[in-house]
């Protein structure tokens, strides 16, 4: 058996580096994709190129981590509504901003349906936390119940690719998801 070595928790101004680049990196690949070259995200985060790769020595490490932390944040927010007094409205609340940050943002999208090494576990992790908001939406009768996390998941993934298409108006995707959401409702 191997020691793991930990990494040393970074110190507090190197961690809000870290942060802004994260979230300048989120925005530009939300806005322009992958293509967006690391010294725009380093200007849009307002530091050096070498604070940028310092971080993250590639584009692709820089984008894992942008997917990995939206995902960690929809999970955090996915836990907060689990306890809610309505898991009618936690679950389509919850849904919503799915939605939403999905189809602004093409990395969120990208995650719900993603099967690397570097995703399993937070796409486990959302997944399950979805499957529990369901399970509560169920129990309360404000989600139909002939539909599991699976049906879900499918659903989603395929409303978000519909979505996103080129051509795709905002009002479209509202529409697309207002349809999926009506749905779900149990009637």
């Amino acid at each position: 058996m191997t020691d793991r070595v930990e990494p040393r928790p970074l110190r507090a101004d190197a961690r809000r580096n870290r942060d802004r680049v994260l979230a300048a990196a989120q925005e530009a690949f939300a806005a322009e994709g992958i293509s967006v070259p690391l010294d725009e995200i380093a200007r849009r985060a307002g530091v050096g190129a070498g604070t940028v790769y310092r971080h993250f020595p590639t584009k692709e490490a820089l984008f894992e981590a942008a997917i990995t932390d939206r995902v960690e944040r929809m999970i955090a927010y996915a836990r907060e509504l689990a306890t809610a007094a309505d898991p009618g409205k936690a679950f389509f609340d919850f849904l919503d901003r799915m939605a939403t940050e999905g189809t602004v943002k093409r990395d969120l999208a990208e995650a719900v349906g993603v099967d690397s090494p570097e995703h399993r576990k937070p796409a486990h992790d959302l997944r399950v936390a979805i499957a529990q908001l369901l399970t509560h939406a169920q129990q309360s009768g404000a989600v139909r119940r002939d539909i599991d996390i699976d049906d879900l998941m499918r659903v989603v993934k395929g409303t978000f690719l519909a979505a996103n298409s080129a051509n795709t108006t905002a009002n479209q995707r509202r529409r697309a998801f207002a349809i999926v959401f009506d749905g779900l409702r149990a009637h």
